[in-house]
């Protein structure tokens, strides 16, 4: 049938109207009808950063380098890769619990007052106060944490930072109050949890009590090593991190680095004997000064990072480095949480490169990704493909596009 001119009149407002109408008059559009003085707000970037220390026999030169080098860990956490940073730090040490074998006889202890624990904040005179974390705004954050990672060297000659982690971010010590020796209060809604592990030996982790796994006085036998599969698989540790929520339900995003017993020159983990004036020692390969292979460690990381930037071998010299990579770890997220943002299709994120080249991303073109907010969730936009963020960038700034 044909249209009468008649009806081709009357048609045509409509296909104008439709051909021509505006977004921001759709049903349920939240698009601004005029430019906003305002850009959409970055929030500080939140991290709880949990340091693991080991706290055996063999440690004290160790944990005094780390200390030494905290100077320049605190100052790349401030810098913050051009977002600002909300971190706060805790310790717990590597003791949990120790099976031993002294001529014979099975001698089983549970160290009560650690085993995932926050340890206490010493004041200047060494004297344990109530303060079980410390906040990056504090002035104090220096003095506090360098006394904070001198754990001492009466700890647990059977390290087990995975068993350690997992009883500090899980039930009941994290609803556990401070002045109950529980974690309470340290993680936060929306924030990053990065845990770096400071050990010179083998992780030797289990959920099982009393441990399956001994260790005896005869340092030329690696018994968490030989005994290995008794231990609860690092796979099963690291499904239970990655499974970790807040109390809004969200994920909790979680990083990993480890300063380890692997090898000073490519980090592999390999058991050697070393033969000395004072007797047979296991080792790791190309790390004289560790006490055994970190077959385990060095899984952990690969876990979290297959390009293994976040392990580095205790046997270094000086730890500002990789302390500097750790810092990297803590400020350069991939994702950012924003408000004032009425629609993502606008959204345009402008990255200042080290070079003070800009790189513009959007996600029409596919190199962003919108997640809406919802009433327990922030909105947040995560950098994918060529716009991934980089350590060294100078700054990050999200504008929305509209006419005029």
């Amino acid at each position: 049938m044909k249209l009468r001119p008649f009806a081709h009149l009357l048609l045509l407002p409509s296909l104008l109207w439709t051909s021509c109408r505006s977004p921001v008059d759709e049903p349920g559009s939240n698009l601004p009808g005029k430019c906003e003085s305002e850009s959409p707000v970055i929030a500080p970037q939140k991290t709880d950063i949990l340091f693991v220390i080991d706290n055996s026999g063999s440690m004290e030169e160790e944990q005094n380098a780390i200390a030494t080098e905290l100077p320049a860990f605190l100052e790349a956490l401030k810098e913050g890769s051009g977002v600002s940073q909300d971190f706060r730090v805790g310790v717990i040490t590597t003791s949990v619990y120790r099976l031993a074998m002294f001529q014979g006889q099975e001698q089983y202890r549970e160290y009560t007052r650690e085993s995932g624990r926050l340890q206490r904040v010493p004041d200047a005179a060494g004297n344990p106060t109530d303060e079980r974390f410390i906040d990056g705004a504090d002035p104090y954050v220096l003095e506090k944490f360098r006394r904070l990672v001198i754990q001492g060297t009466d700890g647990s000659g059977q390290e087990t930072p995975f068993e350690a982690v997992r009883l500090a971010v899980t039930e009941p010590l994290v609803s556990t109050p401070g002045v109950e020796n529980g974690n309470a209060g340290f993680l936060r809604d929306g924030a990053r949890l990065l845990v770096a592990v400071v050990t010179d030996e083998e992780d030797c982790s289990t959920i099982q009590r009393p441990p399956p796994v001994w260790v005896s006085d005869d340092t030329s036998i690696d018994n968490c090593s030989e005994q290995s599969h008794l231990l609860t698989p690092v796979e099963e540790y690291f499904a239970t991190f990655q499974q970790l929520r807040d109390s809004t339900g969200a994920s909790r995003q979680v990083l990993w680095a480890t300063i380890g017993p692997v090898a000073l020159s490519d980090k592999r983990a390999e058991l050697i004997r070393d033969t000395t004036p004072d007797g047979v020692f296991v080792r790791n390969v190309d790390c004289p000064t560790s006490y055994g292979p970190g077959h385990r460690q060095r899984a952990m990381a690969e876990a979290f990072d297959q390009g293994l930037d976040n392990l580095d071998s205790i046997c270094r010299e000086n730890y500002r480095d990789t302390l500097l990579r750790i810092a990297e770890l803590a400020t350069v997220a991939q994702s950012i949480e924003v408000v004032n943002l009425p629609d993502p299709r606008l959204v345009q994120v402008e990255l200042t490169r080290a070079n003070d080249e800009v790189e513009r991303c959007s996600v029409a073109a596919g190199d962003l990704r919108y997640e809406a907010s919802t009433e327990t969730y922030p909105a947040r936009l995560f950098f994918q493909s060529s716009c991934l963020r980089r350590a060294d960038d100078k700054k990050v700034e999200v504008k929305v596009l509209c006419a005029g």
